[in-house]
């Protein structure tokens, strides 16, 4: 039996709360204005990355939950620039959430979603597509970074 807590998107909302909680234990005016607005453009496209990424494994008629089988490798559309961009939409949402809330001490939790991320999810996932696409996997993997 897996544990709820082991879905990405519960990973991505509990650091979200985490940011909040340090946001409002340690309240800091330093991203302002600019903060306000280049972080709801990192929220916007982190969310438009992550549908156009369902989107797209929905055109390719694979799965979008982690750990499932894919029934195909989806290498197009935004898969053409990052082999996860719906990880790394959930990384730009974190990130926007800290300079919308000047949440200083937030930005320092990104590398550890990210290696949490690597680790509980992307790890496990980069092989099974390995083992079931083989020399196509290592193809698009050679040209493809993984995050960005």
């Amino acid at each position: 039996m897996r544990l709820l807590f082991d879905w990405p998107p519960v990973w991505t909302g509990a650091f979200l709360v985490l940011v909040w909680a340090l946001a409002r234990a340690l309240p800091l005016a330093v991203f302002g204005v600019a903060g306000d607005v280049g972080g709801g453009l990192l929220v916007l496209a982190g969310l438009a990355l992550m549908v156009l990424a369902v989107w797209e494994m929905g055109r390719a008629r694979t799965t979008v939950i982690p750990r499932r089988v894919a029934s195909r490798l989806v290498t197009s559309g935004v898969f053409r620039y990052s082999r996860n961009p719906i990880y790394l939409g959930d990384a730009l949402v974190l990130m926007g959430a800290c300079l919308i809330l000047d949440s200083v001490l937030g930005l320092a939790l990104l590398p550890l979603f990210v290696r949490i991320i690597n680790v509980r999810f992307i790890e496990g996932e980069e092989s099974h597509l390995q083992q079931a696409f083989g020399v196509e996997y290592t193809k698009w993997s050679g040209q493809v970074r993984r995050w960005l």
